[in-house]
């Protein structure tokens, strides 16, 4: 009966095997069906003119922020601004068409922008030049990407801890804003590229005045210029702003030629939509494919991670229910076929983000009208954005850097428990002494350890019934049914991580020489493996070397899956397993009696529950 009771329990609750792979083939193959039709199509055919009126109104300060963000990554980086504008209007218009969320603005963001100027430095020796590489990277992220969310691995970004985010993007503020007080000051490039080397050179070039006054005088004024914006009218876009002022100082005082660097010393500026070139993979890029997997793959994890907090940040604020395994897909269409368009990979924007979300956008068409706002202001504005002076882009760029750390999470993430502030500082550390893949892989892995660590401890705790019937906690060997047998709760996974400790607390238990019968409530324990089977097989050997036994009570679900196909449950015995019943007490109540059977005893505890109406 108790075969046939667990046979059934496993059949109904998770099938078997070859099922639930096929199950899993069909949810894949369902999800590229159901994204043949850009799902933005799908959801846009009942809207009203209001719909439309709000989107094409809240699209204008999305553009408004990408222009000036734009051209401030274009330098950050080292490549054409064209390149950057083309994420903006490829990448996005892609991803948004895919994306679940309503608001998510995908495009060029600081954090992906300087993982590929770190990159584009450690290939410097390559012979491709900087803007193939920066494709190339885009590329392999893209088809990362794509990949994970159509294989709906999307929810594995929940496993990586909010403190790696947080490190990495402290650090990220602090390599920007140092990288850019060269350009702020008129100081030209050190040969060393690394924090300490960068502070030297900055620090020995102004202690011997080897700066650029009147590009100094820029990039301050500048500087000044958005503080000043951004205090008295929060609202208005302070950087797009500075930089048209900027701009027409510039045009109108000739500054370029008082040796002050501009946008048009860093190349053509063109206008026009953005062409399918094709993709880097000629000899050269192929060679240099095992190259840039590391960074690319670093880059499509922090690029997910970003993705799925902001759109789920967002989604707290309009009750909307995300999909991260779409917010993927988008990401990996956008990074993907911009690759082939000869634009810059990109990541989410929390900025642009909540701007579109405050002026009112109701769906990702905003999104996709700011795309459209972008490619004519570029038409429109070229010619003054190729006097803009380095100097206010540096300037733009470290108040973007300032923004980037936020001292209330490093706060919340250095005081809330020590592992978080282990992986923050970890993860900062690493992120301004080592290359930011390896920072990124770094907090990844010590955040996975420390959950492992949490998730691998089971508790165990000994049980016995009270007068009323009820199984409760007791705090000594007194207080059991029955001094012979002991019943051991036991709680949490039972997975790999947990297998060691989850043998060593029963046999502590097993010390006892008055115990010859116990018992395993397994009711709340989950997710069973081969070590956790390995390990239970060694307890049972272990009690019968000393004619001691061991039952197990709560059996269900997956718990009865892998005792039954590993074959535990057969050498533990049919008759000494209790499946998980309708009361939650039934089943041990049963296997205790069967153990006062097992010793000897005359069983003299009731088992009964209350019958439920209808049943």
């Amino acid at each position: 009966m108790v075969r046939k009771l667990i046979k059934s329990a496993t059949i109904e609750e998770l099938g078997d095997f070859t099922a639930v792979a096929e199950q899993r083939l069909t949810g894949m193959g369902a999800k590229l069906r159901a994204n043949l039709v850009p799902p933005l199509l799908r959801a846009s055919r009942n809207r009203t003119q209001a719909d439309w009126r709000a989107d094409l109104l809240a699209g204008l300060p999305i553009a408004a922020l990408t222009i000036p963000q734009a051209v401030a990554f274009a330098l950050l980086i080292g490549i054409p601004v064209p390149a950057v504008v083309g994420s903006a209007i490829v990448g996005t218009v892609l991803c948004s068409l895919y994306c679940s969320s309503r608001h998510l603005v995908f495009g060029p963001t600081n954090t992906i922008s300087i993982i590929l100027a770190g990159a584009l430095l450690a290939l410097a020796d390559r012979p491709l030049d900087p803007l193939q590489k920066v494709l190339l990277i885009g590329l392999v992220m893209g088809v990362a990407q794509l990949v994970a969310g159509i294989a709906s691995l999307g929810k594995i970004t929940q496993f990586v801890s909010r403190a790696v985010i947080v490190g990495y993007s402290t650090a990220v503020g602090l390599l920007i804003a140092v990288g850019q007080l060269g350009n702020l000051a008129g100081i030209e490039r050190g040969s060393s590229v690394s924090l300490a080397g960068t502070l030297r050179h900055l620090v020995a070039s102004v202690a011997t005045f080897q700066l650029n006054p009147l590009t100094a005088v820029t990039g301050l004024g500048g500087l000044l210029l958005i503080i000043w914006v951004h205090r008295w009218r929060p609202r208005w876009p302070d950087g797009l702003l500075m930089l048209v002022i900027a701009g027409l100082a510039s045009w109108s005082f000739d500054l370029g030629a008082r040796g002050v660097h501009l946008v048009r010393d860093l190349g053509a500026i063109s206008g026009g939509i953005p062409l399918f070139t094709g993709f880097p993979l000629n000899a050269e890029g192929l060679a240099l494919l095992p190259q840039i997997t590391s960074v690319a793959l670093a880059a499509a994890i922090l690029g997910m991670l970003e993705a799925v907090t902001i759109a789920k940040s967002l989604a707290t604020r309009s009750g909307q229910r995300i999909d991260p395994d779409q917010e993927l897909i988008g990401m990996g269409l956008g990074n993907l076929l911009g690759a082939g368009f000869g634009a810059m990979p990109g990541s989410a924007s929390f900025l642009r983000s909540a701007a579109g979300q405050q002026a009112g956008a109701l769906s990702q068409w905003a999104v996709v009208f700011g795309s459209g706002y972008v490619l004519l202001l570029v038409v429109v504005l070229a010619p003054l954005l190729a006097y803009i002076p380095i100097a206010a882009i540096a300037a733009y760029l470290i108040m973007i850097a300032v923004r980037l750390i936020q001292p209330a999470q490093i706060f919340v993430v250095r005081r809330a428990t020590r592992s978080d502030a282990l992986v923050f500082w970890l993860t900062l550390t690493a992120a301004l002494f080592l290359d930011l893949d390896t920072a990124i892989f770094t907090g990844i892995g010590l955040s996975l350890i420390l959950f492992l660590q949490k998730a691998g401890t089971p508790t165990l705790t000994e049980h016995a019934f009270d007068d009323q019937g009820q199984l409760t906690e007791i705090a000594a060997p007194a207080e059991r049914n029955n001094p012979q047998v002991s019943i051991v709760h036991v709680e949490g996974d039972l997975f790999f991580g947990a297998a060691d400790l989850f043998q060593d607390g029963v046999r502590r238990l097993a010390e006892d020489p008055k115990i010859r019968v116990f018992i395993l409530r397994l009711k709340n324990a989950r997710h069973l493996d081969a070590t956790t089977v390995m390990a239970l097989g060694q307890l049972l050997d272990y009690l019968r070397s000393q004619d001691r036994h061991l039952l197990v009570s709560g059996v269900h679900g997956d718990v009865a899956q892998v005792l039954k196909r590993s074959g535990l449950a057969a050498r533990i015995g049919w008759d000494n397993l209790f499946p998980a019943e309708e009361n939650p007490t039934l089943a041990t109540k049963k296997a205790l009696q069967r153990a006062q059977e097992l010793i000897g005893v005359k069983p003299d505890l009731r088992v009964f529950y209350q019958q439920i109406a209808g049943k």
